[in-house]
């Protein structure tokens, strides 16, 4: 815990509260400061990746962006749950849908996370490792939809290395049940399990990969507020 602040954090200890949302864009979780968030305080800026706490409800909680893809946002949260005592991560963002029920402005609650990367290999398992989503949270998630009458589905996701890919395969994975395509989940859900912390991802649709269905880059900052209710819902 001495170790603050980090390369990537300028926060001290104790600056950042237990439950942080994350979200991949800064100016999204800037977004979420203004307009979730009683009196917040920004507690980074390093690399433009904007960083406050402040209170909802009365709870304490943080949010900050964490950037594209696996080594991003495993650098970030590594460093939040092992350097500044973070016990819940929450990342909301956008996902490209290859389930035909799932569509665009609908949300995704990522139970599993399969991956193309190669994350995993640094833990040196003797096989395949499958990261998933506290239960907990994702119960407490779910629950909040239906309560919040949120179009939602609960499932797998690919958290893939590729943005631009040759080959996607799109069709094996959804051989496979996988509801959806995101960037950073499964990085996400590793580190927590190897700090024995909890986890959730939570995704809006933003993109059909079957029907051609998109949102524009605005829309995608400044209106995907249902994710948003259902993950401070949780604090």
């Amino acid at each position: 815990m001495a170790n603050t602040p980090t390369p990537h954090i300028g926060a001290q200890f104790g600056e950042i509260a237990e439950t942080v949302i994350m979200a991949g864009d800064p100016l999204r979780a800037k977004f979420m400061a203004e307009n979730f968030l009683e009196n917040p305080v920004q507690f980074n800026s390093v690399r433009g990746m904007l960083g406050f706490t402040g209170t909802h409800q009365g709870k304490r909680v943080s949010v900050m962006g964490h950037g594209m893809g696996i080594p991003s946002i495993g650098i970030y949260t590594y460093e939040l749950y092992h350097f500044y005592g973070v016990k819940t991560i929450i990342r909301v963002g956008s996902a490209g849908s290859i389930n035909s029920d799932l569509h665009v402005g609908d949300l995704c609650i990522a139970i599993g996370a399969c991956t193309n990367s190669n994350y995993a290999l640094q833990y040196e398992l003797p096989g395949t490792y499958a990261p998933i989503a506290d239960f907990g949270l994702a119960r407490a998630a779910a629950d909040s939809c239906d309560r919040l009458g949120y179009r939602y589905k609960v499932g797998n996701v690919l958290s893939s290395d590729t943005f631009y890919t040759e080959n996607a395969h799109n069709d094996k994975w959804m051989g496979m049940g996988v509801l959806a395509i995101e960037m950073e989940a499964a990085a996400l859900y590793m580190n927590a399990a190897r700090s024995g912390n909890r986890a959730l991802v939570i995704l809006t649709i933003s993109d059909h990969l079957l029907t051609g269905e998109v949102t524009t880059a605005e829309e995608r900052q400044n209106t995907f507020t249902h994710m948003m209710d259902v993950a401070f819902s949780l604090v």
